[in-house]
């Protein structure tokens, strides 16, 4: 197995030498920053320890976008998996994590601090690498329709918070005012609410919310659906919104509409809906030539034999089962559990 091991890793580094990939560390930070102005959310991870022979180095960053994009590089073909893997949950909990990857029998004699997280990682190289990857939240982005004294102290009270936001009168509301990570707040109570409303279930709003009483709501859900309107995307809209203050001035209505996106921005219900494609674990394989645990997709080199279908972190490992399958088949059979 050393011989095949071996061949395996001698081709099985990750070429980026072209594309995004390979940007260096001002390049990231610099892609960050329009990731941020254009409201996305993404994690940023950086290498903050390594041990030799590992090709990830000091202060070497990248983003992973709620897409699922790479950008930067923090490592070859055992670690980018793991990068992966784990800015899907670090963006899915919303918090920061240390994660330690290195062979299972080092992090077995390793002292691992509180809170650091081990990753056995079954590449040739003795290298290891500790990587911080934290969340990168993009501020909320509210688009207040209407231009009642409520909807202007509304808008007075986001910008304060230092989201973003922006006052849009009914009649000029179109598609290019919202993001996938706007809050869309519908305040035209009562003229042209309709209009309004079935341009905006038709947009990537991350959040719509009509200010209206229970009955109202359901008259225009109502309206909206009897000419044609999709009752799964009208049923996105939230209608009555706004924390329950009591008796209220108009203006104090604002401070309550803010206060229940505040409530719903902590529960992340404020993440744009293209954060799901991130969020939803794929299924898994193991690369049966060096053990490691890859995602079973496209990019992973999958090769049928036998009715199966397998997959590898590297084109050597690939390369490396082509030439005996049933080698690398029978030796994970025989494994003890």
């Amino acid at each position: 197995m050393a011989r095949t091991s071996a061949e395996c890793h001698r081709s099985g580094s990750t070429d980026v030498t072209n594309g995004s990939r390979a940007a260096d560390g001002a390049a990231v930070m610099a892609r960050a920053v329009e990731l941020v102005e254009a409201g996305e959310y993404f994690t940023m991870a950086t290498v903050v320890w390594r041990q030799a022979p590992s090709s990830g180095q000091y202060g070497s960053r990248a983003i992973v976008t709620a897409e699922g994009e790479l950008f930067g590089w923090i490592g070859g073909a055992c670690a980018e998996p793991v990068l992966m893997r784990e800015a899907r949950r670090v963006l899915e909990e919303g918090s920061a994590s240390l994660v330690w990857l290195g062979q299972p029998e080092d992090l077995e004699k390793m002292h691992v601090p509180e809170g650091v997280m081990t990753i056995p990682i079954s590449c040739q190289s003795d290298g290891a690498l500790q990587i911080f990857i934290e969340p990168v939240m993009a501020a909320p982005h509210v688009v207040i329709v209407g231009r009642s004294p409520m909807a202007v102290t509304l808008l007075d009270l986001v910008r304060d918070l230092g989201w973003r936001g922006d006052l849009v009168d009914g009649g000029e509301f179109e598609p290019g005012n919202v993001s996938a990570s706007s809050a869309v707040i519908i305040a035209t109570q009562g003229h042209g609410d309709e209009d309004v409303l079935a341009t905006a279930v038709e947009t990537e709003a991350a959040f719509i919310g009509l200010v209206a009483s229970a009955k109202r709501g359901r008259v225009v859900r109502e309206f909206l659906a009897e000419q044609g309107g999709d009752q799964d995307k009208l049923a996105r809209v939230q209608v009555p919104i706004g924390i329950d203050l009591g008796h209220t001035g108009h203006r104090e209505i604002a401070v309550s509409i803010l206060a229940d996106l505040v409530r719903r921005r902590a529960l992340g219900e404020l993440k744009p809906r293209s954060v799901a494609r991130l969020i939803v674990e794929p299924t898994t394989a193991i690369d049966l030539v060096c053990g490691m645990t890859v995602d079973a997709v496209d990019e992973n080199r999958p090769f049928e034999y036998g009715g199966v279908t397998y997959f590898f972190c590297a084109p050597g490992c690939r390369k490396a089962f082509e030439k005996d399958p049933d080698s690398f088949i029978i030796t994970q059979q025989e494994a003890p559990c």
